[in-house]
């Protein structure tokens, strides 16, 4: 039986999201500046895919376990998912003070792991926290608002990253040091990962579960430890097998759109090097104003999506917007003014905010309640194995078949967003999909 939940007025929406401004804020910089830190501790080009591996890896591990074991989970005091996502925040928090401070690559690498445990641990309950506390035609206004929060935590990151190396960047770059100016970046992003988190746990209560719920998390309570232990692998598996074909063609858009965006990601400061002949600092500085602009792009569009989405349906909305990622990345290698070059992320931008926000909400609408928590796991797990593959094949692809050369490697991430467009067209939700018995319009 379904809880009936309240509707939540828009502050309160908002309160609850506010959490995902650290989260993300975290994420700007691994996207924008922990290559750069590694192109500046000494790494090679091409090993960037490979030194990125922590992120798929610890996404595919963490978040779905997470997930089922925050579904088995309820404290009167402490709740469902709040427990997780604040011991993540603490975790990521810690790692970003160190992170400018590393002394070689392999620290640095090495902290990027332990940083995405945290991040991962934070990130996959608050995507089950907004679909447990909002009613289903609130649903898409709560993922639109995390997406906004997407789009304004990057947005800080990395207008912190071009502005500090503007104001306090500058003289000769020496090769295994990181420069001072991109220490505040990290040092503000650790006091927002916890603030952000702290309140959103103080300003929403989560919703209690249901009697029979209940009696399913008591039951599993007193289930012996290594019963408990098997239990969240056992719910992934059981899962994945019922899991609605909705979700099998969700992934395939995922494989061409997460790798295209995790090449985006590791070669838009070598493309900077190579189309204006600036050094690293002056590259992640013009990537961090590209990012900053789609993340602005995003913030001013996330809720806009809301209605054009009931209107002409997500799945139009979203393919749309995945194929004018594809022009932005066609046009960025090809105009090599800093101030022009801008002008194409606001086509990414649009298509950031409805990756952030649609797919989460058509997926909200079809699992189950007492579920939601695992599915929301297995869809992490659909952006990080793309992202695996990627880190793994994407080395010998860039040195062997594109020439070593990051305007190709751009390119190439263009053409994958243009097959993701296509695939997302068959997006469409049948009765057998609708696992929560809940028809979408």
């Amino acid at each position: 039986m379904k809880i009936k939940k309240p509707e939540l007025s828009f502050w309160q929406i908002w309160n609850m999201n506010v959490g995902f401004l650290g989260i993300q804020y975290s994420f700007g910089l691994q996207q924008s500046a922990i290559n750069p830190i590694f192109l500046f501790l000494g790494a090679e080009e091409e090993l960037l895919p490979i030194l990125n591996i922590a992120g798929p890896i610890t996404g595919l591990i963490v978040q779905p376990l997470i997930g089922a074991i925050s579904d088995k989970t309820w404290s009167a005091r402490w709740g469902r998912r709040k427990p997780f996502f604040l011991i993540g925040a603490i975790l990521g928090s810690l790692c970003l003070f160190a992170f400018p401070l590393s002394p070689a690559l392999w620290f640095a690498v090495g902290l990027l792991w332990i940083l995405d445990v945290g991040n991962n641990m934070a990130m996959e309950p608050y995507r089950a926290f907004v679909g447990d506390k909002l009613p289903d035609k609130q649903l898409s206004m709560g993922y639109q608002m995390q997406s906004l929060f997407v789009g304004a935590g990057i947005l800080l990151a990395n207008a912190s990253i071009f502005l500090f190396q503007d104001w306090f960047g500058g003289g000769q770059e020496v090769e295994g040091t990181i420069p001072k100016w991109l220490y505040y970046s990290f040092f503000i992003g650790s006091f927002l990962s916890i603030t952000t988190i702290l309140w959103s746990v103080l300003k929403t209560p989560e919703i209690p579960p249901g009697d029979e719920e209940l009696k399913e998390i008591n039951r599993h309570k007193a289930l012996p430890f290594a019963e408990r232990f098997k239990t969240p692998f056992v719910e992934i598996a059981d899962a994945v097998k019922e899991m609605p074909k909705f979700m099998w063609k969700l992934s395939a858009v995922y494989l061409f759109q997460w790798y295209a965006l995790f090449v985006y990601w590791q070669f838009i400061t070598p493309l900077f090097r190579a189309t204006m002949g600036y050094n690293t600092s002056e590259a992640a500085a013009q990537a961090a104003k590209m990012s900053t602009t789609y993340n602005v792009v995003t913030a001013v569009v996330a809720l806009i999506l809301v209605p054009l989405t009931l209107k002409f349906g997500g799945k139009k909305i979203y393919a749309l917007s995945l194929f004018g990622t594809a022009l932005a990345l066609f046009a960025i290698p090809n105009i090599a003014d800093p101030v022009y070059v801008l002008i194409p992320m606001v086509l990414f931008g649009i298509g950031w905010a409805a990756m952030m926000g649609i797919p989460y909400s058509m997926v909200s609408k079809i699992v189950p309640q007492e579920r939601r928590g695992v599915y929301m796991g297995i869809l992490n797990m659909m952006i990080v194995i793309p992202m695996g593959i990627q880190t793994l094949t994407f080395g010998p692809i860039f040195k062997n078949f594109l020439g070593g050369n990051s305007i190709n490697a751009i390119l190439f991430a263009g053409a994958c967003f243009v097959i993701a467009s296509i695939l997302a067209m068959r997006l469409n939700v049948s009765k057998e999909d609708n696992l929560a018995d809940i028809v979408e319009e």
